[in-house]
């Protein structure tokens, strides 16, 4: 995993309009942070201050990262991360109080909704890739995973090679899709690719032997099993379709000011140990609305990134 460190690649795109104070900038990121973040030309900061509204992006059934509660609460581990992103924003921008709407983001529009700005960050489990960075921007990252496949335990699928002439789903919009269409290319394994919409669809053709796997990040593929009616039934791959990711919150691109103040809450929650109060909220207990837990410890990969945040930039 390639990363750059904050105060290096935000000091040179501060340049033109701090350059009074590039010196203390390169040696200090969260100085670097803040002063982004006081930079009055930024579309999102002006239009969260004339609103006194943030606008986030969700799922509706992301499990534990963003999803819908039968009572219509919006939850999950990046929901409550971006709650204090925007009480972070609240501050810096001196508002009295601060609105948030929420909006539903589909693997299929969420790029969409944050280019056009109808919405102001989306979080849920969205991995950061240089070809998406062409498009929008991505804050530090909030969770790492790897592509794998879950199946029913009786097909015995145990490799990728496994999969060869049967029908595997996976959701439209995602980097999950575009690994195994390249896996199936490559490897010359005439898998039949039934895309779906959103996660549960794909995973409820799994359940109903519409499907032989599904094809996901790996932690979204425990939540669908964790919450299944029969958890002890499946099984997740060991082999993965491509090298661990990140997620991260996405963000409009070019708005530095709005990356910048974003990238200084995350960093003063990551390093001052709330993060891990968040995490064990939702892969170490009971989640609702049906309380299973994930079990699911904080790795050594996400504690390094939790420990020195960084910029992912490979």
């Amino acid at each position: 995993m390639k990363v750059v460190d904050f105060s290096e690649r935000e000091a040179s795109k501060l340049k033109r309009f701090l350059p009074s104070l590039l010196a203390v900038i390169v040696f200090s990121p969260l100085f670097a942070l803040s002063a982004a973040a006081n930079e009055t030309e930024s579309v999102t900061l002006e239009k969260i201050a004339r609103t006194k509204t943030i606008t986030i992006g969700h799922r509706t059934d992301e499990l534990p990262f963003s999803y819908v509660t039968p009572d219509g609460v919006v939850r999950g581990y990046s929901i409550d991360i971006c709650q204090r992103i925007a009480d972070h924003v609240r501050d810096a921008l001196k508002l009295d109080g601060l609105k948030i709407n929420y909006v539903v983001a589909t693997p299929g529009t969420r790029f969409v909704l944050v280019k056009s700005g109808k919405i102001d960050m989306e979080c849920s489990a969205t991995t950061n890739n240089a070809e998406r960075r062409e498009q929008v921007a991505f804050s530090y990252p909030h969770f790492i995973t790897a592509t794998r496949f879950v199946s029913k335990k009786s097909s015995n699928l145990n490799s990728i090679k496994d999969l060869s002439g049967r029908t595997v789903a996976s959701t439209t919009g995602t980097i999950n899709i575009a690994q195994l269409q390249n896996v199936n290319r490559s490897q010359k394994l005439n898998i039949s690719v039934a895309i779906t919409k959103v996660n549960s669809e794909a995973f409820s053709m799994v359940e109903n032997d519409r499907a032989s796997a599904f094809v996901m990040d790996d932690v979204l593929l425990a939540a669908h099993v964790a919450f299944s009616k029969t958890p002890e039934d499946y099984a997740i791959s060991r082999e993965t379709f491509g090298p661990p990711e990140p997620y991260g919150i996405l963000l409009p691109k070019g708005d530095d000011a709005f990356k910048a103040l974003v990238n200084e809450a995350l960093f003063t929650m990551f390093t001052g140990g709330e993060i891990e109060t968040i995490y064990n909220k939702w892969f170490m207990s009971p989640v609702p609305p049906d309380n299973r837990n994930f079990n699911l410890p904080l790795s050594s990969e996400l504690k390094a990134a939790f420990k020195e945040p960084k910029e992912y930039l490979q």
